[in-house]
């Protein structure tokens, strides 16, 4: 085999990955149970432009397959209060992401979810992908209603809602409800 002397990865084509919506990571159908090995691999995960995942070491690259989102945000902690409340989130893979500017919470809440009962799904930017599609964790509903717990009413895009503030940003996470 020649040596890779364009400084580029080469490309594997697709790989036998899935990660699950829960942040399972299955290889060739089954779940990867020893969790420094998930850590290794997730360190290798990118998106490219399209919202497509890889896996990508110096020496190769090859897609897998995503549900939904790659990892899911399974712990809060908080401190402080008001506008410079800090929410720190813990993912699947033991990575803490402190909500803010650089890794804000994206949430549908102004969507109308009709007989959907779940209400909507928010995410947290965890790193920039190689366009402009993040990689996101999944906020699993737990911590969504944590987070529902320490909302306040505020206000987006003149829209009045509830959310939460971490590094004085305010993050939207749902329509206020009807008073009528």
């Amino acid at each position: 085999m020649p040596p890779l002397s364009t400084g580029r990865a080469g490309t594997c084509g697709a790989l036998p990955f899935l990660i699950r919506r829960d942040g399972t990571w299955l290889y060739r159908g089954s779940p990867i149970r020893r969790k420094p090995m998930v850590c290794l691999f997730a360190s290798t995960l990118r998106r490219d432009a399209q919202g497509g995942y890889r896996l990508q070491t110096p020496v190769e690259q090859g897609t897998i397959e995503v549900e939904d989102a790659p990892f899911v945000a399974n712990h809060l902690e908080w401190h402080g209060c008001g506008r410079g409340q800090v929410l720190s989130f813990r993912t699947n893979v033991d990575q803490v992401i402190c909500a803010g500017p650089d890794h804000p919470i994206r949430c549908a809440w102004d969507v109308p979810c009709e007989g959907c009962g779940t209400g909507p799904v928010p995410y947290l930017h965890v790193r920039d992908g190689d366009g402009a599609l993040p990689i996101e964790a999944r906020i699993a509903r737990p911590v969504y209603y944590e987070l529902a717990a320490l909302a306040v009413e505020g206000n987006c895009r003149g829209v009045p809602c509830l959310g939460v503030w971490s590094q004085h940003v305010f993050f939207p996470l749902s329509t206020l409800p009807d008073e009528t």
